[in-house]
């Protein structure tokens, strides 16, 4: 698994440079929201109870030509990741299980814009709590309502190579002695599924309300781990956030 998602790194970034080449000479500015606030959903991959949590993000990039208007076609760019750490003694019915530290991710993504329409993908490398390849492919669609409110509405596919996935949703011999559960060995492909509905509402032209509804459901081997208390995952993220923009 990890050889194919190597390989799609490989296939995705071969189709975008070219067509990013064209366009570089005409990107002018770099925009994107950097914001904190509060997150409520699910306290773990697969929790069937909901908690309270901080909330950061970095989205909404945008990438501008010289003439003022959005880079339409493809674009490479940075992709990162967070997950929060998993430890036994906040949940009950994971006792006997390893703690799991909290992991940051880095990778690439690739982006094709047409109009209010973009498709991705991306792929990063876990560094901490996990060591695996993760990534998502995707779509989103912008609603620009008035001058103040956008919305973004948005459908994903998540992937895991088998360190991931062995990670998060695997039991193994000893952890199986030690706890209720079965001992379980999951394979690595599409672990998760999600639609999103996001709004943004300016309250200055730097400043906004970041808001976002998201539901999600574990799926194939991760949906069948005996540590999966409940396959859907919603999750509900409010925020404020700062429009940040470099000019080139």
């Amino acid at each position: 698994m990890r050889c194919l998602f190597a390989i799609a790194l490989m296939t995705t970034s071969a189709l975008a440079a070219p067509a990013s080449a064209q366009w570089i000479n005409n990107i002018s500015e770099a925009s994107f929201d950097v914001g904190a606030g509060i997150s409520y959903g699910p306290g773990y991959f697969g929790d069937d109870e909901t908690e309270l949590g901080p909330w950061g993000t970095m989205r909404n990039l945008t990438l501008g030509t010289e003439t003022g208007e959005e880079k339409q076609g493809f674009s490479l760019i940075p992709s990162f990741g967070y997950i929060g750490d998993r430890k036994a003694d906040d949940h009950d019915e994971l006792e006997g299980l390893d703690d799991i530290d909290w992991t940051g991710e880095i990778g690439l993504r690739v982006n094709y814009v047409s109009g209010p329409a973009m498709s991705y993908g991306a792929v990063r490398l876990g560094v901490g709590g996990h060591d695996g390849l993760v990534g998502e492919i995707g779509t989103k669609y912008r609603f620009i309502v008035n001058d103040k409110l956008t919305l973004w509405t948005a459908a994903e596919l998540q992937l895991g190579d088998d360190e991931f996935t062995d990670t998060y949703f695997g039991v193994s011999p000893d952890e199986s002695a030690a706890s209720n559960f079965r001992e379980y060995d999951p394979s690595g492909g599409i672990y998760g599924a999600n639609i999103s509905l996001e709004a943004r509402y300016a309250l200055t032209p730097k400043t906004s309300i970041l808001g976002k509804v998201t539901y999600g459901r574990l799926l194939n081997d991760a949906g069948d781990s005996p540590i999966v208390q409940e396959r859907n995952q919603p999750e509900i993220n409010l925020g404020i956030a700062r429009r940040l923009n470099f000019r080139f």
